[in-house]
């Protein structure tokens, strides 16, 4: 899901806008790049996908909060659009190797925040977990690194009446080294479906939680390097 916090309704013109408010646990910093859509670097800052997620209105989200605590998203889709063979997952994969053949890094964690969007249908809530099994199995054994750390979002809404599906999918996907941050609880915007900007931001530094009691993980601060990649957060 790409950062909503901050994007409202404006009634007098009747157009959804973002506020273009930016906390100071979100802005930028020389330290922090991401590849852009044209797989070129540039210097992070909100909205952190504008040119990738273009057809909706961007807002702040949890990556620049989570980038800057430790140094350093596409919203809007179904699971089956993220599996091997689709568009989605192809060119996230094509960006990751991008982005590390450029700049000499190597991943170290995957972030991943989705899920709204497979709370409308019941199929796809009932095939979630083994959509998302097979989906992080993929990943790990395209980017070659079969026990990459992975720290996924637990959804705290849905666009539909099947959250608690996804939601236990999420919470239970009984994989090795895959790290769940929970969202419930975070407080939302109007709408009732995203959450605020300071939620985003908290929830950010609860990914870095979650990563930081990976073992060894704090080894991993010198040189690391973070790349953001549609919902995917690539360190």
């Amino acid at each position: 899901m790409a950062g909503r916090g901050g994007v409202y309704n404006d009634t007098s013109k009747n157009i959804i806008v973002w506020d273009g408010v930016i906390p100071p646990e979100s802005r930028s910093n020389p330290s922090i790049l991401r590849l852009t859509a044209k797989l070129e670097w540039e210097e992070s800052k909100e909205p952190l996908h504008a040119d990738i997620d273009v057809n909706k209105t961007n807002g702040v989200g949890p990556g620049m909060s989570f980038a800057n605590r430790v140094v350093n998203r596409l919203g809007g889709t179904k699971l089956s659009q993220w599996q091997k063979g689709e568009f989605l997952y192809e060119e996230t994969v094509k960006r990751a190797k991008a982005a590390v053949a450029s700049g000499g890094g190597s991943y170290q964690a995957v972030l991943w925040y989705q899920g709204e969007s497979d709370t409308v249908d019941m199929v796809d809530a009932l095939d979630y977990k083994s959509r998302l099994v097979k989906f992080f199995n993929d990943l790990r054994s395209d980017l070659q690194h079969p026990n990459l750390p992975i720290i996924q979002v637990a959804l705290a809404t849905g666009e539909g009446p099947y959250l608690g599906a996804v939601r236990k999918a999420q919470l239970e996907t009984d994989l090795e080294n895959v790290h769940c941050v929970d969202a419930m609880g975070l407080h939302l915007e109007p709408d009732g479906l995203h959450l605020t900007t300071s939620s985003q931001v908290r929830l950010g530094h609860m990914m870095v939680d979650a990563f930081l009691a990976i073992p060894n993980s704090a080894e991993l601060f010198s040189g690391l390097f973070v790349l953001v990649l549609f919902p995917l957060f690539f360190l």
